[in-house]
């Protein structure tokens, strides 16, 4: 638990400040998570700064996106991985670089703000290069980062997201594109965006949090990064992580909560720890996890109680259920991993 925390009969009386995810978390494309906005906007609970690893919208247009879905927002309340990465390249190089933008205008205009120039051609002679997830991303970009970073340009990322949660399904994210530029390159970029420290220490920083709890979607960014800073975390289960990625997680990547939606946050905040459960029997026996719960058993109590023993035992290879509620969740356990 955060230092100074108090106690509290809610998650969110816990914490002054939510730090949240936006993909996968409070929407997926264009579209709000479904029970994401009731369980935001209430009377009286901690303050909302959304932190975004997505670097292809200005935090206005991301506020302005929130809104119309019903969310309270202002572009004060919005810290995206281009923020991050500009205030990191602002640091590196001296002021009016030019720098080449693998990204959109958006992307552009936090490099202009900081004091450097923003390009799209080798040709200019660019001293850094910065890279954030863009739709129309090409070859022709690409090929023109390729030739500053092979001179040996300064390259910062935004994010090295694998995978992007739309409308539609999961995309690929700015993590392939990095992935491309690597393998071109034989380079690898600092990273602005989690779970790297600069996105997360500016949003604590701007939000003037005390008790910040960070609440996402990706164990490998937003709990990675949540951990890394020292700071709480709730996962929810409505974008890219899955019980069968939380079942094998390195402890770097545990949340301290857990809940399939952000309906938990009026919850008990010892209901949502990953522990076990008077009500389950998570028993392991060789690398295979056995669960049994009654069939009045909630899935979640029965999925964190299963998780609380794989983790106490490590190198889990199987998980098989007695019961019908114990075997939904042995099944979801050895689902598909992102």
């Amino acid at each position: 638990m955060t230092a100074g925390a108090p106690a509290a009969s809610r998650l969110r009386d816990r914490y002054d400040v939510l730090l949240l995810d936006l993909d996968g978390t409070v929407y997926a494309g264009a579209d709000a998570i479904p029970g994401a906005r009731d369980a935001l906007v209430v009377d009286g609970g901690p303050r909302l700064f959304y932190v975004t690893n997505n670097a292809s919208r200005s935090p206005a247009d991301v506020a302005g996106h929130l809104n119309v879905l019903g969310f309270p927002a202002t572009e004060f309340e919005v810290v995206t991985s281009s923020q991050s990465a500009a205030r990191l390249l602002a640091q590196q190089i001296p002021a009016g670089s030019a720098v080449l933008v693998v990204g959109t205008d958006a992307l552009a205009h936090e490099v202009e703000l900081v004091g450097l120039n923003p390009v799209r051609s080798y040709d200019d002679a660019p001293v850094a290069v910065v890279q954030g997830h863009s739709p129309d991303t090409g070859w022709r970009i690409l090929a023109e980062a390729t030739l500053a970073i092979r001179a040996g340009a300064y390259w910062v990322a935004s994010n090295v997201d694998s995978t992007l949660p739309t409308e539609r399904g999961l995309c690929l994210g700015n993590g392939s594109m990095v992935a491309a530029l690597r393998t071109a390159t034989g380079r690898a970029p600092d990273v602005a965006g989690k779970p790297a420290r600069p996105l997360m220490d500016d949003a604590v920083r701007r939000s003037g949090a005390e008790r910040p709890l960070v609440i996402g979607d990706r164990i490998d960014t937003d709990i990675a990064g949540a951990n890394d800073a020292g700071l709480d975390s709730l996962l929810v289960l409505s974008g890219v992580s899955t019980p069968a990625d939380l079942l094998v997680a390195a402890p770097s990547d545990r949340p301290t909560y857990l809940a399939h939606t952000l309906a938990a946050l009026e919850k008990a905040p010892e209901a949502l720890r990953i522990a076990p459960h008077r009500d389950v029997s998570a028993q392991v026996d060789g690398a295979t996890l056995w669960i049994e719960a009654g069939d009045d058993v909630d899935e979640s109590v029965v999925l964190r109680a299963a998780l609380a023993a794989a983790w106490e035992a490590n190198g889990i290879a199987d998980v098989r259920g007695r019961g019908p509620v114990a075997s939904a969740v042995a099944d979801r356990l050895s689902g598909p991993r992102d």
